[in-house]
């Protein structure tokens, strides 16, 4: 006899005990998962100040794409990128307890990361200045071997197309349509004012090939793309850098 027959549910009023009766199809129901919910930036700022170190993993995987693309922008090349993101995110973790929130977390991190390819492509030049002048050769170029043989996928050429831009109009091409920023986030990251970007922003692309500027869609998304065993690298590496010492403590009071 099926236990949900009419049968069945007239008897067990009478005999069978309250607890011992079958449940009913609609108590067996699971209630749906909730949807996790990624942690804001804020959050995970306010757990790391608070002792959970650990949590930084998380800002760096968010924003390494963002940070190697502005990063490679300003210094025109893979080679020394990593080392100026590590550096980045150093700092940013050392001096965690002066974000105030005035602006978004991310633009604080990215203004950082301008801050530190600018210095490091600053000592650059002034190598290759005390170079000139005493005389000695400069350096060998290290190319990516890879790179090379790639230049003539699309990706490639919009990367040496846009490596052959000025700094200051490559990074505001890079922080404009590459990343997508808006205008006033991208003023604030680089301390332009808004006008100034629009400027910019203008003669790079004039600058670029217009089948360029026609294709640059999703193509641009793709470029300087950073993922897998490099965001695991320098994840690790900063990491084992900053080892158990916590940033420095500031208030988190706006976070609250």
């Amino acid at each position: 006899m099926h236990p949900y027959s009419e049968s069945w549910t007239s008897r067990i009023g009478r005999d069978v005990p309250e607890s011992d009766r079958p449940a009913r199809p609609h108590d067996e129901a699971a209630e749906p998962a909730a949807i996790p919910v990624a942690p804001t930036d804020e959050e995970i700022v306010r757990r790391v100040l608070e002792g959970d170190t650990a949590s930084f993993e998380l800002i760096m995987r968010r924003y390494n794409q963002r940070l190697f693309r502005v990063v490679r922008s300003i210094i025109g090349g893979e080679s020394e990128t990593e080392d100026v993101m590590q550096e980045t995110y150093l700092r940013a973790y050392e001096h965690l307890g002066r974000f105030e929130g005035r602006s978004q977390f991310s633009t604080w991190l990215t203004r950082i990361a301008v801050h530190e390819a600018t210095a490091r492509l600053r000592k650059r030049r002034l190598r290759r200045i005390a170079s000139d002048r005493s005389g000695a050769a400069p350096p060998a170029v290290d190319r990516d071997a890879v790179e090379e043989a790639s230049q003539r996928e699309l990706g490639r050429v919009l990367a040496a197309a846009l490596d052959a831009l000025p700094a200051e109009l490559r990074v505001v091409f890079t922080l404009r349509v590459v990343e997508r920023l808006s205008t006033e986030q991208t003023a604030e990251c680089l301390n332009l004012t808004p006008a100034n970007v629009k400027v910019r922003l203008h003669r790079a692309r004039s600058a670029l090939q217009h089948w360029i500027d026609r294709k640059i869609g999703e193509e641009a998304r793709r470029l300087y793309a950073f993922a897998g065993e490099d965001c695991d690298r320098v994840v690790r590496r900063v990491l084992e850098r900053i080892g158990p010492r916590p940033p420095e403590a500031g208030t988190v009071e706006f976070l609250r």
